[in-house]
């Protein structure tokens, strides 16, 4: 008598991807963890093996959900975790594409809102989309919301991308752009990846500025606001304009 073949261990995440789309599928979405979410779009651009390690390692490196989608494919294409077999496993390119196309759907989601209706009556809806655009941005990004007569939001444009600390702004340039698509008026928005959104002296100096360029061709100034983790400030609610 031959002795039987002996029993291969099946690996402790095997009928884990089922078992978490039914999860998914019995209404359960919103009580999933936020690595468990991750783990249902990395299952689309890896079909085999344990995703859960990458999952956990991306928000270990961001430092949450949304910081995750924010990041540029280079910044998710450095990340690698040990899988359950001891090898490494990383973000490749077409994973790295799935997740920053899944935050260029959420801005339009929450840009649909803010352009449906004037923007001073839908202020809440405004404050959320330049949040979900630029929270997380590595760098200083000078954006411009050009309004039509109604208020509504008709242009949404980058004027300029800076460092760390700094975005050049050029008053002229502002302007001249709101006249090209008839804006009636402005709001301006740049953001602080240092995460504190408190207007610094050459934040207030700038606006001054621009305001009294568009003041003098007859575009108002609506607000500026200033984007970071912490928050979003505007300068018409500190009293800066």
């Amino acid at each position: 008598m031959t002795d039987a073949a002996p029993k291969v261990a099946k690996p402790h995440h095997a009928g884990h991807r089922e078992r978490l789309r039914e999860r998914a599928r019995g209404g359960g979405l919103t009580h999933l963890p936020d690595y468990e979410l991750l783990e249902l779009f990395l299952f689309r651009s890896q079909p085999q093996g344990d995703v859960k390690p990458v999952a956990k390692a991306l928000l270990a490196r961001f430092g949450s959900l949304s910081a995750v989608l924010a990041a540029s494919v280079e910044d998710l294409m450095t990340v690698r975790a040990e899988d359950s077999k001891g090898r490494m496993k990383g973000v490749g390119a077409e994973t790295a594409l799935d997740l920053t196309a899944l935050h260029e759907v959420s801005r339009r989601v929450v840009r649909e809102p803010a352009a449906r209706r004037p923007v001073i009556s839908s202020w809440t809806a405004l404050v959320s989309y330049v949040r979900v655009a630029l929270q997380h941005e590595p760098r200083e990004q000078f954006r411009v919301l050009y309004l039509d007569k109604k208020n509504q939001l008709q242009h949404d444009e980058i004027l300029n991308r800076g460092t760390v600390d700094h975005a050049p702004v050029y008053p002229r340039e502002v302007v001249r752009r709101a006249l090209e698509v008839s804006a009636s008026a402005i709001i301006l928005v740049h953001n602080h990846p240092s995460g504190d959104p408190t207007p610094s002296r050459a934040d207030i100096q700038m606006t001054k500025q621009i305001v009294e360029a568009a003041r003098s061709l007859g575009v108002e100034v609506h607000d500026h606001l200033i984007v970071g983790r912490e928050g979003v400030s505007s300068f018409r609610q500190l009293g800066l304009m």
